[in-house]
């Protein structure tokens, strides 16, 4: 403060004046001079105004006065009747004009053709302007634009007997007169610019020493400076003296009279009369400079600078300030609480909540209070809320859920205690009004004995001696309490911090709610998707299955997988991925996994399946845009694939998956060359199939990419880790695979959700494969018949021969009539015995039922009636109708 007067004391008015554009001199000065510069303009816009009109009418005098003289000469009736008026009257006229200095005479008879001009070559011509007033006898003037320019000209008529014979006009053009005004203008404006620098020259002395006197500054600022200088002197919150060599007081302000207690008559007296303390009055009589220095006056604490004023611009003395440090003592206490507080609560904020875990965020809350706020702290929930669930209204029951302090041997209920509150006990109170409860002191509460008495006593003896009970309410709901013990090694709980109780678990409700829902919501979705996913391989004998799910760390997805049984002892499988987490993905799984089935169950090849699906997928984007724009499908990948243990070949096509590893027997392991498809859903590109040959033993790898990208690497880097992870281990299973590959690619628990599918081929043997290419001849029918029956007795299957060989008689009978050549026979003895009998035609039978009198139609129902099931497969060049009879026994494994 001391600092802030002697600089100001410092600062000289002419370098305040520096800060602003006006002083006084200044303004002054240029108001004189635009009152001078005011005046001559002025006086010449006067002087210019009044010559003009001056010299126009002396041109119009001049004018009037010539033409009348020439009008009335005695010479000019006779010359106007004269054959040749002009060659009289021309010479005449000119030297009249250059003697009386005019611009024209012009003399023109009464229709006004002129016989006389300056200008010879309008001779002759019409007289330009008014010649009505002249003829009626009259002397007129008029300015006109003729020959010459701008002029002003007098018209007189010229007389014989009474009668106009003709009529004189003379005149000056307007430019002489202009000529005339700026001839005087120039002596005008010199003495106007001589004035103009007289009065500048006078002003310019006056503001000179104007600024000696003001220091340039304006009126007001001189003013409002010693006011502003009063006005902080006495309005700071900082005590101020100036005290002279003489050690008498120059000047208090209103703070130091107010610190010191001095009387009014203060200012002037010896600073050792002044009662301030000997220590004080030392300092201020010795003149040396203190910084901060404490001082007791009275009941008082202040801290005392000094210093020495600038001998140079102001009385010599010391400026001393004074601070009152016994508020700011108190006050940066206080300070330091509510910072500590501001810490926890902002502490608090980042450490609460940092999981979706109820339990975890219970925990956190307990961590965080513990020690800064609270020597114990124990959070009991609702049953409810642990499993996701609101709890029911007025609910008394909570279950411990987390218990943390500064030691862990306590006499408090552990965690998973179940504990009912008595209804009388502050714990009820709380939970039933929803307000937070301080018992300052526990053993004179007899209502929190009331809970259990005995326990009560145990924690007395243990030293907790306070207690603030707080519910945890989230949405209007109570979900628990939250408890907040105090030791001896702590004062006793107030209402502070109360305020602080209730900020703190107002921020853990909001974490704990937040963690409840999405254990309700994780619930349902993995609920959902696990009833989605297939719960149990299905059997079959084409394949050695081994899969693999892992739910990713933000629940569950849409990736799934399948295996799925088909005619012919084929088996399809299945590996997809819809975009995203929730019920939302899992839910789109569910129907693309339940669209693949149904459409796997019309046998059609894998790229016209991917075909449907991509039709559908579109379809549901159309129709949830209208309603939810967010829950259309907003991505989808599938790979399928349809292995025949027949013929050993795998067909497949993918829709924006990543391509499948092939195995073969030998250990050795690539990537399979198929051909890439758009995801699901955007529609317009056809799929492609890709053939391939597995040898016996070979292993078919489907994956999703959660399998193989991580934030950490490249997708290349997780594709070639997987190959090598496959990579020369010939003998190993596929479950052994699935355990090797999850290990080696994957941490603890993945970020993203992921399927593994991975199988091994198997062949049916040829000793179980039976085909005979058929003429077109129903004759043939019989020896079919035959063959059937010799290959069923050698498979031990005769007592299927009778039903076969019916079905076998009219799924020939039915290719020779209605089909085309090449007619063939397949017959297949896998868990079902399988007969199959294909042709070059694409017409598909139908079942029916037959009339009464129908000759035909019965065939397919003998069929359907005779077989387990029966069907139609379409190939690339015709058809093949197949159908499965079941076994007497349980078929064996190859």
């Amino acid at each position: 403060m001391a600092g802030f007067f002697a600089r100001l004391r410092q600062v000289s008015p002419r370098s305040l004046a520096g800060k602003r554009p006006h002083s006084v001199a200044a303004q002054v000065f240029l108001l004189q001079v635009g009152l001078v510069v005011l005046l001559v303009v002025s006086s010449v816009l006067a002087l210019v105004l009044q010559s003009q009109r001056d010299d126009y009418a002396e041109a119009k005098r001049r004018s009037v006065a010539v033409a009348q003289a020439f009008a009335h000469s005695p010479g000019i009736v006779p010359a106007l009747r004269s054959p040749d008026p002009t060659k009289v009257l021309q010479p005449l006229t000119e030297a009249g004009r250059k003697a009386t200095r005019v611009d024209f005479i012009v003399i023109m008879d009464t229709k006004g053709i002129r016989y006389t001009h300056p200008v010879p070559s309008l001779i002759g011509k019409r007289f330009v302007g008014v010649i009505g007033p002249a003829l009626a006898g009259k002397v007129s003037t008029q300015t006109v634009h003729g020959p010459l320019g701008s002029e002003m000209q007098a018209t007189v008529p010229v007389e014989n007997g009474g009668k106009v014979v003709g009529l004189v006009t003379a005149g000056l053009k307007v430019k002489s007169v202009n000529n005339q005004v700026d001839r005087q203008l120039s002596v005008i404006l010199a003495a106007g610019a001589g004035g103009l620098v007289v009065a500048t020259g006078g002003t310019a002395l006056v503001g000179r020493r104007l600024r000696r006197q003001t220091h340039s500054l304006a009126a007001d600022k001189l003013a409002s400076m010693y006011e502003h200088h009063d006005t902080v002197l006495h309005s700071v919150r900082e005590g101020v003296l100036l005290v002279g060599v003489d050690h008498r007081l120059l000047l208090a302000n209103d703070e130091a009279r107010r610190l010191l207690e001095l009387p009014p008559d203060a200012e002037g007296r010896q600073v050792s009369q002044l009662n301030l303390g000997p220590n004080t009055v030392e300092l201020l009589a010795s003149g040396r400079e203190a910084a901060d220095e404490v001082h007791l006056v009275g009941e008082r604490l202040l801290v005392v600078n000094q210093r020495a004023t600038d001998r140079k611009r102001g009385p010599e003395g010391t400026v001393v300030t004074l601070r009152d440090s016994t508020e700011l003592q108190a006050a940066s206490g206080r300070a330091e609480v509510a910072r500590a507080r501001l810490e926890l609560l902002y502490d608090a904020g980042l450490g609460i909540g940092t999981s979706l875990d109820v339990v975890r965020t219970a925990e956190e809350l307990a961590e965080v209070a513990v020690p800064r706020f609270a020597d114990f702290v124990t959070v009991d929930l609702a049953e409810p809320v642990l499993r996701g669930e609101e709890p029911a209204h007025g609910t008394l029951a909570m279950r411990r859920t987390a218990v943390g302090g500064i030691g862990d041997h306590h006499p408090l209920y552990g965690r998973g205690t179940l504990i009912d509150f008595v209804s009388a006990t502050p714990y009820a109170r709380s939970l039933r009004t929803g307000r937070s409860v301080l018992i300052a002191d526990l053993s004179t509460d007899p209502d929190w004995y009331a809970q259990d008495p005995e326990h009560c006593e145990e924690l007395l003896s243990h030293g907790i001696h306070s207690l603030i009970a707080a519910p945890i309410q989230a949405r209007g709901v109570t979900l628990g309490m939250a408890e907040f013990w105090r030791t001896k090694q702590h004062t006793l709980f107030d209402e502070e911090d109360l305020n602080l109780a209730d900020e703190l678990v107002a921020r853990a409700a909001v974490s704990i709610d937040n963690a409840r829902r999405y254990t309700r919501e994780h619930a349902l979705a993995v609920t959902l998707q696990r009833s989605l996913l297939p719960r149990a391989l299905p059997e079959q004998s084409a394949l050695e299955v081994g899969h693999r799910y892992l739910p990713a760390q933000s629940g569950v997805s849409g990736d799934w997988f399948d295996v799925i049984p088909l005619p012919g002892s084929r088996v399809a499988l299945v590996v997809g991925d819809v975009v995203g987490h929730g019920l939302h993905a899992a839910a789109t799984m569910g129907r693309l996994r339940t669209a693949v089935h149904n459409f796997s169950s019309l046998d059609l090849p894998p790229d016209e399946l991917l075909s449907h699906v991509d039709d559908l997928v579109g379809r549901i984007d159309q129709e949830e845009a209208s309603t939810e724009p967010a829950a259309g499908v907003v991505g989808a990948t599938c790979l399928y694939a349809i292995y025949d243990p027949v013929t050993r070949r795998c067909t497949m096509a993918r829709a924006g998956h990543l391509s499948p590893v092939r195995v073969q027997p030998d250990g050795s392991a690539a990537f399979v060359d198929l051909p890439a498809g758009p995801p699901l859903g955007l529609g317009g590109m056809p799929f492609q199939n890709a053939e391939l040959d597995l040898a016996e033993g070979s292993q078919l790898v489907l994956y999703t990419d959660g399998l193989v990208e991580d934030r950490t690497r490249d997708l290349d880097v997780g594709m070639e880790m997987l190959r090598a992870a496959l990579t020369g281990h010939p003998g190993r299973s596929p479950e052994q695979s699935c355990q090797a590959v999850l290990g080696e690619l994957l941490p603890a628990r993945p970020r993203d959700d992921v399927a593994l599918l991975i199988a091994r081929t198997r062949a049916v043997p040829p000793d179980r494969i039976a085909d005979w290419d058929v003429p077109a001849d129903p004759a043939a029918v019989a020896g079919m018949r035959g063959a059937l029956s010799t290959k069923l007795d050698e498979w031990n299957l005769s007592e299927l021969g009778f039903g076969m060989e019916l079905v076998l008689s009219e799924l020939i009978t039915n290719a020779i009539r209605y089909g085309s050549e090449p007619i063939h026979v397949r017959l297949v003895y896998d868990r079902t015995l399988i007969c199959e009998v294909s042709d070059g035609s694409s017409t598909s039978p139908h079942l029916r039922y037959a009339a009464t009198t129908d000759e035909g139609g019965r065939g397919l129902f003998l069929v359907s009636q005779m077989t387990e099931r029966w069907g139609t497969r379409y190939m690339a060049r015709g058809k093949v109708i197949w159908a499965e009879q079941a076994l007497p026994a349980p078929g064996t494994s190859w």
